[in-house]
């Protein structure tokens, strides 16, 4: 697996997010916040405190999350649209 070393929530619910290998790039998940797991997201201030957990994985809490790994091939176009069904 390979770990982020920096995320950052940006306005529209899109996240930066940075690799050791210098991989960065953007992901949009505005299609997905506010339905399922990723409910809890629709609130600004909570979408804004997204960290990278103790495993790597992108998070805003132990029940949300995103692998880090699909979102490195999301990323580097390797494989497309890994959120927008979330």
């Amino acid at each position: 697996m390979i770990r982020p070393i920096k995320v950052k929530a940006l306005p529209g619910y899109e996240i930066m997010i940075s690799y050791p290998d210098g991989v960065e790039g953007t992901i949009d998940l505005s299609s997905s916040v506010g339905h399922g797991v990723f409910a809890p997201l629709r609130d600004e201030s909570f979408f804004r405190k997204v960290y990278i957990g103790d495993f790597g994985q992108i998070a805003w809490s132990d029940d949300i999350e995103i692998c880090p790994d699909s979102a490195y091939l999301e990323i580097t176009g390797k494989r497309g649209g890994v959120f927008a069904h979330a």
